[in-house]
């Protein structure tokens, strides 16, 4: 209830709406539809196949504007900083995705996200006001409270299905964090998506635009429930989606492990080095004069020719060639028809990937909550996690064992749990990086009573948990190896990374030069004042650091090396100059023979010789030198 009446046209709306639905769009009435369908011609403007909605071309303008944003450490909320390549960023993802653009083009192997369903509960960012400057939005997107918390209010929209763009907004969010994702997938790179029926017609749509319609790989469907209710109004839902799209044609999928019923009739073994086999049917229905000879068994001499209509399914030389092998089965007797030895390691080492996934293959919502609850020993803080196994799926088919995997809708961070999971099991070494805005918690929730302020909280402490978990187990299978008897060559199980760093979506450690409205002097005097020291007053060194990596293209997980006066990036690649600058500092500097130098103009001040000397020795060198 609104509080108002309802109004005649409202009530001519609705009789229209139940009449014919399809000349309705998101509630209002598209009225060149409407006069196509009473027999009226109409040329629609701008005729072809395309999806359009409100603010389209708004939110590409978005999505273009550059971030002057950086990513700043966060050792003490980290596990194992210094020697972990696994990633948590805490920001707004779409900022962090345009951040990692330089640094993470084209690396990426695999996507998943898990992003708000628009149920018409949901709540999101979106720019509902494109007249919004890009300040006003980062600062929308940036409140805190008092206590340094991201604010709800004012950050967070509710996209409620009595909204006039209801899609329109849900589409406005999606569309640029898509594009930006799609840069960082490599060319044969994979990405997957969740969803349920209120957006997948629209996703799938959105994503043919985005990632080519040609680029479409499957449509999942994903058994979230092992029971349906049965007090729907209408049919129970037990399923959602995931939709897969590569980035190119470059991409192959990888087969599923065989399952144990797949291999259950390989169980004969002949202790000639060949392996398990099953016996097979060497007759075919497709009739060849070729097939048609005596088997002759080598232990009888009895010959055995084929049914009548029916051949053997290979050729007489062939068959020779078997029966010398051994590959042929006279049965366990050795007096019973022939049968083809069909070996196990010479059949597809897999299975291939089926557009249908049941909850007892990859695991189900209420299995999601337990693995959740059983983690932080009491109920769920999560209110939709997704199950390991569900992950591990998608892992397993658009992955390699070192592989980059990219979440920037964390939330319970399964993904992260995943990843870790599925190295501990074969040996892997993928790395994550997983995005979650730190969103307040609902005061009524689980996880506020247990504590935590925000999600972002949660999500970081079921990483770690998860971890602790993961190695306990592998120190208990590293013991149970060391007392067995050495035996052949049993591989060494070893520890995965089970380590995170935690970045933080903050502004530049540098000054930003702001437009200035008019010709106030003194405001152009101030501001140029201002920038004699460009470095920002809460900059720190490391944080100037992880920057300046960033925005020359190197990635969160470079080496860096603390030397005297300088930090050497990746060894040669770079070095940043940012506490002193001195000629002893500069040789040392010109030793390393760097492929690039970025120095603090300010270290500079006072003595401009020092300085040109710097640009020209560096120039002589071959070394790309400059200054922020």
């Amino acid at each position: 209830m609104n509080g108002y009446s309802q109004t005649p046209q409202e009530e001519r709306i609705k009789m229209l709406q139940s009449l014919m639905p399809e000349v309705f769009d998101e509630g209002k009435i598209d009225w060149e539809k409407l006069k196509a369908t009473l027999g009226e011609e109409v040329n629609f403007a701008n005729e072809r196949y395309v999806l359009n909605w409100a603010g389209k071309s708004d939110a590409f303008r978005v999505m273009q504007q550059p971030s002057t944003a950086t990513l700043v450490p966060c050792r003490e909320e980290s596990v194992d900083f210094d020697h972990t390549e696994n990633i948590f960023i805490e920001g707004e993802n779409m900022e962090v995705l345009k951040v990692l653009q330089k640094s993470y083009f084209g690396k990426v192997k695999m996507i998943y996200i898990d992003p708000p369903y628009n149920t018409g509960n949901d709540s999101f960012i979106y720019s509902d006001k494109f007249s919004e400057t890009k300040e006003e939005y980062m600062k929308r997107v940036g409140d805190k409270d008092e206590e340094g918390y991201m604010a709800r209010e004012g950050m967070f929209r509710k996209n409620s299905k009595e909204n006039g763009q209801y899609h329109s907004n849900w589409l406005n969010m999606m569309m640029p964090r898509l594009y930006l994702a799609k840069s960082l997938l490599r060319e044969d790179g994979v990405i997957f998506v969740s969803i349920d029926d209120n957006e997948v017609h629209n996703l799938r749509l959105l994503m043919n635009e985005i990632f080519g319609e040609e680029n479409f790989v499957a449509s999942v469907v994903w058994q979230k429930k092992y029971a349906a209710t049965n007090d729907s109004k209408g049919f129970s839902t037990t399923h959602d989606y995931v939709i897969v799209y590569q980035k190119s044609e470059s991409f192959s999928r990888n087969l599923l492990p065989r399952t144990k019923e797949q291999n259950q009739p390989y169980k004969n073994d002949d202790n000639d080095g060949k392996g398990l086999w099953r016996s097979d049917n060497l007759l075919v229905k497709s009739f060849s004069e070729s097939g048609v000879y005596p088997i002759v068994n080598p232990s009888t001499g009895k010959e055995y020719y084929p049914p009548k209509g029916s051949c053997w399914r290979a050729s007489q030389e062939t068959m020779k060639q078997w029966l010398s092998e051994n590959r042929i089965f006279f049965g366990k007797d050795g007096r019973g028809a022939p049968q083809l030895k069909r070996y196990l390691n010479e059949v597809q080492q897999g299975r291939v990937p089926i557009t249908w996934w049941p909850f007892d293959e990859v695991g189900h919502n209420d299995e999601a909550n337990k693995e959740v609850a059983a983690l932080f020993e009491s109920k769920t803080p999560f209110d939709t996690p997704k199950p390991v196994r569900l992950l591990k799926r998608m892992l397993q088919i658009g992955t390699d064992k070192h592989s980059v995997v990219l979440d920037f809708f964390a939330g319970s961070c399964t993904t992260a749990h995943a990843v870790m999971q599925l190295n501990k099991e074969d040996g892997g070494h993928r790395k994550y990086i997983c995005v979650q805005l730190p969103e307040l918690c609902d005061e009524k929730s689980e996880a506020y009573k247990a504590g935590y302020k925000t999600i972002a909280e949660i999500s970081k402490e079921r990483i770690r948990r998860a971890g602790v978990r993961i190695r306990a187990e592998v120190e208990a299978e590293q013991a149970k190896q060391k007392e067995k008897l050495p035996f052949g060559e049993e591989p060494t199980i070893e520890m995965p990374d089970l380590g995170f760093k935690v970045f933080k979506l903050s502004e530049s450690n540098f000054k930003q030069w702001h437009e200035i409205k008019g010709s106030d002097k003194e405001e152009w005097k101030q501001q140029m004042m201002d920038f004699l020291n460009p470095v920002a007053e809460n900059a720190t060194t490391d944080n100037m650091v992880y920057e300046l990596l960033l925005k020359s293209g190197k990635n969160l997980n470079s080496t860096i090396e603390h030397k005297n006066g300088y930090y050497a990036i990746n060894g040669k690649e770079l070095i940043l100059m940012l506490e002193s600058a001195t000629q002893q500092v500069v040789d040392a500097v010109r030793a390393e023979h760097p492929q690039k130098v970025i120095a603090l103009d300010s270290l500079f001040r006072g003595n401009d010789q020092l300085k040109t000397n710097t640009v020209l020795q560096m120039r002589d060198a071959g070394v790309e030198f400059r200054t922020v």
